[in-house]
């Protein structure tokens, strides 16, 4: 099962510091109920957006504000936007980051902690790129985004890097599989039946043939 304290503030990581560049087109509101926010808190955050809707019946697009059947607004209009502010690099949308990598967690998690110098003996990086050995190539477009104390954790948890960059994996990891845990449930559920059934059927099976397989002919 997840850990719903950590989804919380992986939740809150990704919309401060995550969302200003990367999407999560296939993520909507109401699918955080129960899981990191309750319902009320789900409105109030979907309000707090604008989405445009239409047309009215004057055959015009309008704005409403957001509600929790809307997805998570996306931080550029298109792509061509996205790559304009990004020096031509697609921040790429996250809504199933984990399982479109190898070794998914582990590697967004190594990706986000293991920013550092390039070793000696490196070929220098061109303006606008940083050194990441776990980036392929290791020359990535995205500077370090994770700083200790880059957000403030209201269950009083100490904002480092490690920590912040293990809460939003976590957040990413139930993006692309929100019915995990549903899935295992219904697997040990269907486990436990089946493992009923099977004693149920040896009994069964034990209590028809023991007269037959126990009895002894005699002939005279």
């Amino acid at each position: 099962a997840f850990d719903h304290a950590s989804l919380r503030r992986g939740h809150q990581v990704y919309k401060e510091v995550c969302a200003s560049c990367h999407s999560l087109n296939l993520v909507a509101f109401r699918t955080l109920e129960g899981v990191t926010h309750t319902e009320d808190e789900i409105k109030e955050m979907a309000a707090e957006i604008d989405v445009l809707d239409g047309p009215n019946d004057e055959g015009e697009m309008f704005d409403r504000p957001g509600k929790p059947s809307d997805y998570f607004p996306a931080p550029y209009a298109n792509d061509e936007a996205a790559r304009a502010s990004n020096g031509g690099a697609l921040p790429p949308d996250l809504s199933l980051i984990t399982k479109a990598r190898h070794d998914g967690q582990n590697y967004v998690f190594a990706l986000l902690t293991g920013y550092g110098d390039a070793p000696a003996g490196t070929p220098p990086l061109r303006d606008g790129l940083y050194y990441n050995p776990y980036f392929p190539g290791g020359a990535i477009g995205m500077p370090a985004p994770l700083m200790d104390e880059a957000v403030e954790f209201p269950d009083g948890t100490e904002a480092t890097v490690s920590q912040m960059a293990k809460d939003v994996v976590t957040f990413l990891t139930w993006c692309a599989e929100p019915e995990l845990e549903e899935r295992k449930l219904a697997g040990l559920r269907a486990m436990l039946g089946f493992g009923a059934m099977a004693a149920l059927a040896g009994f069964y099976k034990r209590l028809r043939w023991m007269p037959l397989k126990t009895r002894t002919s005699k002939y005279v």
